[in-house]
């Protein structure tokens, strides 16, 4: 099959480091990737699913455990505390708390947006976003004059593929990634909104220059279509989206976001069916948008950073990937419209979530129960 004549990245790149597991806490290890880069690893605190963290000033984080618990963690991770206010998530499967980020003028106004799968009517489930005030008291942390801004239209059954990243564009414009529920076919379909890049004013109105203006209301919050599970974006230095997704079985994809293209799920992909059954590779649909990279065998890709600090020069305006499957970070060099992975380091762990700290260190939380808090660093 053609789709394997082209493969971005393999197994055998990989040197292994070992896994992380039996590393102390807060105690240095250093780690090396396989294109001889090495980092040092701190472990800063222990979690119960950790999904997503943001950064507050000063150095304090914001951490959201999928069973429903937001944690004020102390920039040294020695304290945790429960923040008060937070909506009940529909808990299981994929679903949960789900991302936390800043508005970009957080310091004047103190607002955070979090995302979460919500329950609905039959049994049904679909994911949502809110914002709301943040109290920065330790002792107190609290959501106030929470408000829901987004959901996923329709609810559907199933706990699976909601997606629900959220990131803010130069130009304060709000991202949502839309899963498209296990379901596939909405991602073609302009009546729902799954399976979709949204964007959104930062109150949850409606751009009046999103792209899709005479497909319906619910259209015009739409960015792009045809994505299947979407569990990173970020924007580069030159303020081009990027995002990542999960394939079926194989085929994950790192995209370009261009505002009105369609990605082609589920029409073509270089993965196929959990069945086994064929899908149509993206060269086989020149009309519909093929990734910049393509990964066969599967990383599982969640989290994603578009390197900006000052610790590692070197790689800035480069992506870095969590690998759920893979077990890894990944390093993605960025040249213009095309991208590569360039370096892989084994964490031994499934990795969730990647943020950058405010020193420039690369901060990473592993996935499920016990999932650490590490600090990646220069040697």
């Amino acid at each position: 099959m053609q789709r394997y004549l082209k493969i971005f990245v393999i197994l055998s790149q990989v040197l292994g480091a070992g896994p992380l597991s039996s590393m102390a806490l807060a105690a240095a290890t250093p780690i090396t990737g396989s294109a001889g880069s090495v980092l040092q690893v701190e472990e800063y605190a222990v979690f119960d699913e950790p999904w997503a963290m943001t950064f507050l000033p000063g150095g304090d984080l914001l951490v959201t455990e999928k069973s429903g618990t937001l944690l004020l963690v102390s920039a040294d991770g020695k304290s945790k505390t429960a923040v008060a206010g937070v909506p009940e998530v529909a808990y299981g499967g994929q679903g949960g708390l789900g991302d936390i980020i800043l508005h970009p003028e957080y310091e004047n106004n103190s607002i955070v947006y979090l995302s979460y799968a919500e329950h609905g009517r039959n049994g049904k489930k679909g994911a949502a976003v809110a914002m709301a005030r943040f109290d920065h008291d330790p002792s107190r942390p609290a959501l106030n004059d929470l408000e829901v801004i987004w959901r996923q239209h329709p609810k559907t059954t199933g706990s699976g593929h909601y997606s629900h990243r959220l990131a803010f564009s130069p130009d304060l414009k709000l991202f949502i990634t839309s899963g498209e529920r296990q379901k596939q076919k909405p991602s073609q379909d302009m009546t729902q909104n799954l399976g979709k890049i949204i964007r959104l004013n930062p109150d949850g109105s409606v751009p009046p220059d999103n792209p899709y203006q005479d497909k319906g209301k619910l259209a015009l919050t739409f960015w792009s279509i045809g994505h299947r599970n979407l569990l990173g974006i970020a924007f580069d230095r030159d303020g081009r989206l990027w995002t990542h997704e999960m394939g079926p079985r194989h085929g994950d994809e790192f995209n370009l976001i261009v505002p009105g293209d369609n990605y082609g799920w589920p029409l073509v992909s270089w993965g196929d069916q959990y069945s086994g059954t064929d899908i149509p590779d993206h060269d086989t649909r020149p009309d519909l948008n093929a990734p910049e990279i393509y990964w066969v065998p599967t990383v599982a890709p969640s989290g994603l950073i578009i390197y900006s600090g000052a610790m590692f020069p070197e790689w800035r305006g480069q992506a870095f990937i969590g690998g759920l499957a893979s077990k890894s970070l990944l390093r993605i060099k960025i040249e213009g419209d095309s991208a590569e992975e360039v370096e892989r380091f084994s964490m031994g762990k499934r990795i969730r979530e990647v943020e950058q700290g405010p020193e420039g260190a690369i901060w990473v939380l592993e996935d499920k129960s016990g999932g650490r808090l590490l600090k990646l660093s220069k040697n």
